[in-house]
C-alpha cells in the first residue's frame, strides 16, 4: 500500500462567523462530535480556530477565544491538535495543554510576544502569508510582480525574525495563503498552487488550505469538487500538510496522488 506523503488536517471552527461553517460547531458537544468524526475519517491533526478571519468577522477577546478553544482541546486528549491563533496568551494556554502546532495567520506580526513565547516550547509554528498585516482579510486587489518570488521574500524575512527570536528553523512551517489572503483576484491562488514546489528551496515544510476558498468561485456549498481538484494539485506539487473541511474525500485524494508521485518519472 502506498504511504501517504501529506498529512491531513481537519478544520474545526468553533466560531459563530467563519465564512464556510460559522455556527455549525460552536458548542462543546458539536465540536467534539465533529472532531471525532474527522479523526475516524482519516484526519491526522485537528486545527481548532476560535476566531474567524473573514472579511465580516469580528474581533474576539482573549478570554472568549480561550473559552471556545480550551474545553475542546481538553476533550480531544491524545489527538494531535493545531490551534489557529495569533495571540500569544491563547497560544501559551493551548501549548500547556499539549497542542503540537500553533497556526499563526499573521506570521508573528499580530502579537509582538508570540515569537518569544513559542520559542520556549518544542512545537511547530505555521507562518502564513497574507497581503494584509491584520488578522482580517479584505476585498483588496493585490498586484504582484511575481507572486511566488514576492511571497518567498516575505517568508525569508519572517523566518529570520522567528529564528532571531529563538524559534528553531526545523519547527517552522510555511503557508502561502489562499483566496482573499492573496487578492480578490482568483489568479494568484491558482498560480501559487501550480508553483507550490518552488517554495521547497526555503527548507521548510509546506502547509496549504484551498478548502472552499473564494478563488474557486461559485457558492460556498458548491465548492467541494473544486476543492478536491485544487487539493490534488497541491499534494502533487509538494504540500506537507493539507488543511480541509471534507476529510473522507481528501484521504482518497492524498492516497491516489501519493501513488501517482511514486510512479512518476
Amino acid at each position: 500500500m502506498t504511504q501517504k506523503i501529506c498529512k491531513l488536517v481537519g478544520i474545526l471552527n468553533v466560531t459563530p462567523d467563519s465564512f464556510s461553517d460559522g455556527g455549525e460547531y460552536n458548542t462543546y458537544d458539536k465540536a467534539l462530535k465533529r472532531a471525532k468524526k474527522m479523526i475516524k475519517e482519516g484526519a491526522e491533526i485537528i486545527d481548532i480556530g476560535g476566531e474567524a478571519s473573514g472579511i465580516n468577522s469580528k474581533d474576539v477577546s482573549v478570554l472568549d477565544e480561550m473559552e471556545r478553544v480550551l474545553p475542546v482541546i481538553e476533550g480531544l486528549n491524545g489527538i494531535d491538535i493545531s490551534v489557529d491563533t495569533y495571540k500569544s496568551v491563547v497560544a501559551k494556554m493551548c501549548l500547556e495543554k499539549g497542542v503540537k502546532i500553533i497556526n499563526d495567520i499573521t506570521a508573528l506580526r499580530g502579537d509582538p510576544g508570540m515569537a518569544r513565547m513559542v520559542a520556549g516550547y518544542d512545537c511547530k509554528i505555521v507562518l502564513m502569508y497574507s497581503k494584509d498585516d491584520t488578522p482580517r482579510t479584505t476585498f483588496t486587489r493585490k498586484i504582484y510582480n511575481d507572486i511566488v518570488n514576492d511571497i518567498k521574500k516575505f517568508f525569508i524575512e519572517r523566518i529570520r525574525y522567528a529564528v532571531r527570536n529563538g524559534i528553531k528553523r526545523d519547527n517552522i512551517i510555511l503557508d502561502p495563503g489562499m483566496g482573499y489572503f492573496l487578492s480578490d483576484d482568483p489568479v494568484p491562488s491558482f498560480e501559487v498552487i501550480n508553483r507550490l514546489d518552488e517554495f521547497k528551496d526555503l527548507g521548510c515544510e509546506l502547509f496549504i488550505s484551498p478548502s472552499r476558498k473564494s478563488f474557486l468561485g461559485g457558492d460556498i456549498k458548491g465548492r467541494a469538487i473544486k476543492t478536491l481538484a485544487a487539493s490534488s494539485i497541491c499534494v502533487y506539487n509538494g504540500a506537507d500538510y493539507l488543511r480541509v473541511h471534507d476529510i473522507k474525500e481528501h484521504k482518497d485524494v492524498i492516497l491516489t496522488v501519493s501513488s501517482l508521485i511514486k510512479y512518476r518519472k
